[in-house]
């Protein structure tokens, strides 16, 4: 038995690029028909036309889904396309550093804006549906900074924190209804945002070094292994699971002290 779509329409926010263009990906090739809801017109009406060519049911919807009619209009519209709704991802997200006394106001209210409001008005506008489809499942991108921290990151820390409450609020607010809400958490992954975050620094692939060695498996993940465990969550397979918190992290929470402590603490002992 495979994990299939068939039958199932998906919306994906943030979905031109990055871990949200693989979900789009992955989803449509394993039956569903998908809504692209993402602000990037250019690369969202793209990969929409791209996997068009190829068979696939995808449309792109232009949306800022942290503004509420932005995301009303865009779920509605897709859902009138599509006739139903059976799966939301929210993988809107943006990046900016700061601790709490450099980041702007400004910034901190647009970083909450996108990851917390908009995954509020997407999930708010794609509950009616499920309800008329029987059910639905949400799966929500969040990060190891969902339960860990970064330094000089506060809004993006605090923003991944609260989406991890967000999920668990869903899961047992709409259990009733047959809705399930699941946070996938991936460590460092190569995408377009982690390349710019580099690029801030003076030596880039320094940073990248330092993403590859801060987890057992030694490497960055790739935005096709984050979709996996979106699609296994967001399927039938995991009919079951609801409020859970998936790390996909290449093992980056797990050592006690971090890598550097395993590596050179009393971590290092037992390899002597």
């Amino acid at each position: 038995m495979n994990i299939n779509f068939a039958g199932k329409v998906a919306a994906v926010t943030g979905g031109a690029m990055g871990i949200g263009a693989a979900v789009v990906e992955l989803l449509s090739e394993l039956g569903a028909r998908v809504a692209v809801l993402d602000r990037d017109e250019e690369h969202g009406r793209e990969l929409a036309g791209r996997l068009s060519e190829q068979g696939r049911d995808v449309s792109f919807y232009p949306c800022d889904v942290g503004e509420l009619e932005s995301a009303r209009t865009a779920m509605d519209t897709a859902v009138e396309r599509f006739g139903a709704l059976h799966v939301l991802v929210h993988s809107a997200g943006i990046q900016r550093y700061g601790d709490v006394g450099s980041t702007s106001v400004e910034v901190w209210h647009e970083v909450q804006r996108v990851h917390v409001d908009g995954c509020f008005h997407a999930v708010r506008f794609a509950v009616p549906h499920f309800m008329k489809a029987g059910g639905g499942a949400v799966v929500i991108v969040g990060s190891v900074q969902s339960v860990a921290a970064v330094a000089d990151s506060a809004a993006y820390v605090t923003a991944k924190h609260a989406l991890l409450g967000l999920t668990r609020s869903i899961a047992l607010d709409f259990a009733r209804y047959g809705i399930r809400a699941n946070c996938v958490m991936p460590g460092p992954v190569d995408t377009a945002m982690l390349r710019w975050a580099a690029s801030l620094a003076d030596d880039p692939e320094a940073v990248l070094e330092g993403c590859r060695r801060g987890n057992p498996l030694g490497r960055i993940g790739t935005p096709e292994e984050i979709a996996r465990a979106i699609a296994f969550l967001a399927s039938d397979w995991a009919s079951f699971v609801t409020g859970a918190a998936l790390a996909v992290d290449g093992g980056m929470l797990v050592p006690a002290g971090g890598i550097s402590f395993q590596e050179s603490g009393t971590g290092s002992v037992g390899k002597q």
